[in-house]
């Protein structure tokens, strides 16, 4: 039997930690960090074997709805949702789940945030198709799990315990950012995963689970699901999708369900291993480019320019695509040039860039974000 698979791009994030080439009307999920199609683009296309362009949903917002349409012509229009306001990814999913729902229940929705790179992309389709078809068991959810390869402080990790099904194994819970401490314990202890944010689970699954654990926003997405395809659309999702609660669909439904223990919760983590990399800051990315596309020289500098003299310099990341760039006794920087604004910090301070967005509005500045 043919399985109903729709697959959900999340591409409603403005990407403050790619300041200042990610901006709000030009989010670093619609820019090409990584070759010649944009995060969003690939995302969509990698998936192509198993789902066409017209069973695509993209959850975005307002101002990139534009770009978004633009770069996925294939993407019916009406399937490019535009959110309103921001409310993070419960309600995002959640009403995924009741458009989803109102056609086909049993479809088996994938959750796929637009930002990240696959390096195996055919063990990638391999690991969803597994992933669909324990989805399509029944009530069943299922977070694809990447197996650390360091103490990383900034992922999300996945505890798990016996085997559920073939590979997946039941999932006991779920920690967000832990320390650094915590995150050597848990690689040390080999039966943690970094979550990917990559969810499976069928429309009615994630539909009810919804229901069940935000008994407040639910009748919400409902209605608005309900208008979805009338003239009372727009008005509809305005005026009640701001009044959903702005939680992490991890927060608001995985947490609490891996609460009913291990072997009730029917929550899998299914270990996949594909080349995964959630380019988070610029260090992830200058770390990405650096390990996998052979970009930097024999001193770790990694640039796109014109061209570049480096002395005495090194484990530099540089963007500077319409200059010539000499450096001089520097190591560590992140350098970063566009029409108006210049970045300069340390690699291991590029997770606090999005700060200089925060403080852009206070400078008056904010035709910079």
């Amino acid at each position: 039997m043919t399985i109903d698979f729709r697959p959900v791009i999340l591409a409603g994030g403005s990407g403050t930690r790619f300041w200042p080439r990610s901006r709000r009307a030009r989010a670093k999920q619609v820019l090409a960090l990584d070759g010649d199609r944009s995060m969003l683009q690939q995302t969509v296309e990698r998936l192509h074997p198993l789902a066409g362009s017209e069973q695509v949903w993209v959850i975005t917002n307002e101002l990139l709805a534009d770009e978004v349409q633009a770069q996925l012509p294939g993407v019916p229009l009406g399937q490019v949702v535009e959110e309103p306001v921001a409310r993070n990814t419960a309600p995002a999913c959640g009403l995924a789940a009741f458009l989803v729902e109102k056609s086909n229940p049993d479809a088996v929705i994938g959750v796929f945030p637009s930002d990240h790179v696959i390096g195996d992309e055919p063990r990638f389709l391999k690991a969803i198709e597994r992933g669909i078809a324990l989805a399509a068991s029944g009530d069943v959810m299922v977070v694809l799990g990447i197996e650390p390869t360091r103490a990383e402080t900034g992922y999300g990790y996945v505890e798990t315990g016996d085997v559920a099904s073939g590979e997946a194994l039941h999932v006991r819970r779920f920690t967000e950012k832990p320390s650094r401490n915590r995150a050597e314990e848990f690689v040390a202890a080999g039966n943690y995963f970094w979550n990917s944010g990559m969810f499976l689970w069928s429309a009615r699954t994630l539909a009810n689970a919804v229901r069940e654990h935000l008994p407040e926003t639910a009748p919400l997405l409902e209605e608005i699901a309900a208008a979805f395809g009338t003239e009372r659309f727009d008005a509809v999702f305005a005026e009640l999708y701001p009044q959903c609660e702005n939680i992490s669909v991890d927060y608001a439904v995985l947490e609490p369900r891996s609460a009913k223990g291990e072997h009730f919760s029917r929550l899998y983590c299914l270990p996949a291993e594909f080349g995964w990399n959630d380019l988070g800051s610029w260090e992830s990315l200058y770390d990405y480019q650096l390990e996998t596309r052979s970009s930097g020289d024999e001193t770790g500098n990694v640039t796109e320019t014109t061209g570049v003299i480096a002395i005495d310099s090194d484990d530099n990341y540089v963007y500077s695509p319409k200059k010539f760039v000499a450096l001089v006794g520097v190591s560590d920087l992140v350098i970063v040039e566009t029409d108006d604004a210049i970045l300069i910090a340390h690699r291991k301070h590029s997770q606090d860039v999005g700060k200089i967005v925060k403080e852009l509005p206070g400078l008056g500045r904010t035709d910079l974000i």
